[in-house]
């Protein structure tokens, strides 16, 4: 999943106006390769834009990328091993539906952020 996240950046970031996407999908592919410890908080100051990015994403790609990960993750389920592997696709569930407006910080971070609120 990470290459295909990192393919779709590459062609996202030829094509001059499709850059935000592009670098969303290069942070997804740097999720998708290492989920544990991490977590998906919103980035403060996410306005209007994002949320049309968004929506165009739904469109094209967010719904086909959610269900794969929807799907690995209850297969990768049915095995012991797997479960682990398994949750972590279940993680990348909400970023891969709506990537813009999000940043994926280290845990630590995340309670950091919760205490200076």
């Amino acid at each position: 999943m990470a290459v295909g996240y990192a393919v779709a950046g590459v062609i996202c970031c030829v094509l001059i106006i499709t850059i935000p996407f592009g670098l969303a999908s290069f942070r997804m592919a740097n999720y998708a390769l290492w989920p544990f410890g991490r977590s998906l908080v919103d980035k403060p100051g996410a306005g209007a834009m994002s949320t049309l990015g968004n929506l165009i994403w739904i469109i094209v790609a967010g719904w086909w990328l959610a269900l794969g990960h929807l799907v690995t993750g209850v297969l990768l389920c049915l095995t012991i091993i797997g479960i682990p592997l398994g949750i972590a696709n279940f993680k990348l569930l909400p970023v891969s539906l709506v990537p813009l407006g999000k940043e994926i910080v280290d845990n630590d971070m995340r309670q950091y952020r919760r205490f200076a609120r």
